[in-house]
């Protein structure tokens, strides 16, 4: 929608720049309805030749019309590329030099690995700038979700230290559960690492046995992915419950025996000395009126 010249020749005041909204909604469009913008825009664009256009400026006492008149010149054209705006945000750099973005990665300059940096983002981009100074450090185009952004030369060189020490936990876990995990860095780097925790993660809800089994079948079939480990654990059928019979609090059922033995005899012996005390009769002077 088209705004009016009346509106179009105000100073960027924020006092002025209410107040003429406010105007056109009071004169104009007050108790109106219309059933689609262009209906709007036609009623608008009447209004502004036959009032807005011809009215004497409250301020300048000057028609509207003459001084956009003289003013037309030197308006300059509107940007090809529409304001952005941005959604904000706080994010740590993950082991693997990425950040995340509603479900997208990031790749931040080598170095931030486990510092804080801020991010923007919208529709089309997604920028991260240095906490301290409010430098651009990087400038992404967005992702689908689950996808990755990195620039050539932020891949590391060599692997960094906390991908060794997570492929040596790899290797405790388990020895089909390391083996999976160094091919997962072998083919994709540390845009694996994300991959790699998830497969530790499962030993967490299904155990280390499962997943070395689902690694085990993983390595044989040539598919070196999290989701297919994750897959085959969540379709294998689960093992039934079955109560434990040795345990260290679990004691001999002799000795359950013998205590409820014990406590049967004590209530006898309690119930037959009840039975042999002697009745003392009541004195007159114990009697009541």
């Amino acid at each position: 929608m088209v705004l009016p010249h009346s509106l179009q020749l105000m100073t960027f005041d924020k006092g002025k720049v209410e107040a003429g909204i406010g105007h056109t909604q009071r004169t104009p469009l007050k108790g109106l309805r219309f059933e689609s913008l262009e209906e709007a825009q036609t009623y608008l664009d009447r209004w502004e030749v036959r009032w807005a256009d011809t009215r004497i400026h409250g301020t300048t006492k000057r028609q509207v019309a003459a001084m956009f008149a003289e003013e037309k010149p030197a308006l300059l054209p509107l940007p090809l590329e529409p304001f952005r705006f941005y959604s904000y945000g706080q994010r740590t750099v993950h082991l693997d030099g990425c950040v995340e973005v509603e479900a997208a990665y990031y790749g931040a300059p080598p170095g931030w690995i486990g510092r804080l940096v801020h991010v923007q983002w919208d529709d089309l981009y997604v920028r991260l700038l240095d906490p301290r100074t409010g430098q651009l450090l990087r400038e992404h185009v967005r992702q689908k979700r689950g996808r990755y952004r990195v620039k050539n030369e932020d891949y590391p060189r060599r692997t960094p230290l906390g991908t060794l020490q997570l492929l040596a936990r790899a290797e405790r876990a388990g020895t089909h559960i390391g083996a999976l995990c160094q091919a997962i860095h072998r083919a994709q780097g540390e845009l694996g690492v994300r991959r790699m925790l998830g497969v530790l993660a499962l030993g967490k809800k299904f155990g280390l046995a499962a997943v070395e089994e689902a690694c085990t079948a993983a390595l044989e079939l040539g598919v070196h992915e999290y989701r297919f480990v994750r897959r085959y654990l969540e379709r294998r059928p689960q093992a039934p419950l079955t109560l434990q019979q040795v345990d260290p609090l679990i004691r001999e059922l002799v000795q359950y025996r013998d205590l409820i033995q014990q406590r049967l005899q004590e209530q006898e012996q309690q119930g037959s000395l009840f039975e042999t005390l002697p009745v003392v009769p009541r004195t007159s002077q114990e009697v009541g009126p």
